[in-house]
């Protein structure tokens, strides 16, 4: 997984509305990128609702708010629609701009190991740096987690 200080890796992906994000578009502003496993599911939904509901406080503290999942177009456009999500969902399906980051790898449950996502979230600055990971993200609050950092 990246670390705070090291160059984010640019991306360029499909959002739910087929819209192409690039992440040299948001130069000079703080972009929240979050890795999350599945649409629709109950902890990234509260994930994505945690980030919807403090949108626009996320927004007046001038962070830029893009999800990533390997989903799909069409699967991120039934979720982002049945939540009412206002941030980019990016489909990576081919695990491009996932493991760019670092964000899969060994995971455990039930006893079971297995590769997966990591749900992790990074911070980038201004300039394109990683300013703050968060490796274990709490899906309820996370907005709260994200504020916290900037106290």
């Amino acid at each position: 997984m990246l670390q705070k200080g090291e160059k984010a890796p640019e991306f360029s992906a499909n959002d739910q509305n087929d819209n192409t994000i690039s992440l040299s578009q948001f130069k000079g502003r703080k972009v929240v990128l979050y890795f999350y496993p599945k649409d629709d599911t109950p902890g990234c939904t509260k994930e994505a609702c945690s980030l919807r509901d403090n949108y626009e406080a996320m927004i007046s503290k001038g962070f830029v708010v893009l999800g990533v999942s390997p989903d799909t177009v069409e699967s991120h456009k039934k979720f982002a629609a049945k939540f009412n999500l206002p941030f980019p969902l990016l489909a990576d399906p081919e695990l491009k701009i996932v493991k760019a980051y670092g964000a899969w790898g060994e995971k455990k449950m039930y006893g079971k190991t297995y590769e997966g996502l990591l749900r992790s979230t990074f911070i980038i600055d201004q300039d394109g740096f990683i300013e703050e990971v968060i490796a274990k993200v709490k899906t309820d609050t996370h907005a709260e987690q994200i504020f916290a950092l900037y106290e």
